[in-house]
């Protein structure tokens, strides 16, 4: 019985670990950004996606939620953060939609299987980060009016990086199979 509570414990201990790691590497993911045509372009839907493939659902999940609540309690962890504000104020701005829209391409992107051949896992990859674009958009359309064009501001400028981004996770997926052993 010792033994159970103690691999119980230290299975939970390993997962608080990598969801506070991962809520900095998805922040660090937020900051950086990569000269890229036609915007530059930040590593965040490639963290989120690679969240939910190499650790599933529920760590993939907590993990995003923490950057969101994180984010919401002012710590500034967006991208474009502290310059255009933090907390509740920036988080109800212009991206709300793609941040929650990170919740649902973080759990869809945890049904891919490291098995899955090559144009499988981009297809799945693909509709996982469609849900950030069209959440985005909703919001954005509301937030902004729908009398602009929605679709070349929050979608058209990100899609060649966005491309980029399957790409290389699709390529790289097997390789992150080992990470879900960590647990």
């Amino acid at each position: 019985m010792e033994l159970i509570k103690h691999t119980s414990q230290s299975k939970l201990i390993k997962s608080l670990f990598i969801i506070i790691l991962g809520s900095i590497v998805l922040t660090i993911s937020a900051k950086i950004k990569i000269p890229f045509y036609p915007v530059p372009m930040t590593m965040q839907t490639f963290v989120v996606l690679l969240l939910g493939l190499s650790f599933g659902y529920k760590i993939g999940l907590s993990t995003v939620g923490l950057y969101l609540i994180e984010g919401i309690i002012g710590l500034p962890v967006f991208s474009n953060t502290p310059e255009r504000g933090v907390g509740i104020v920036y988080f109800t701005g212009p991206t709300m939609g793609y941040l929650i829209g990170f919740l649902f391409a973080c759990y869809l992107a945890s049904f891919v299987k490291f098995n899955d051949n090559f144009l499988k896992i981009f297809i799945k990859l693909t509709l996982a980060v469609s849900t950030i674009y069209i959440l985005g958009i909703l919001w954005l359309g509301n937030f902004i009016g729908w009398d602009k064009p929605i679709f070349s501001l929050g979608v058209k400028p990100f899609l060649l990086a966005e491309i980029f981004k399957i790409l290389l996770l699709s390529l790289l997926v097997k390789k992150f199979s080992k990470l879900k052993n960590i647990i």
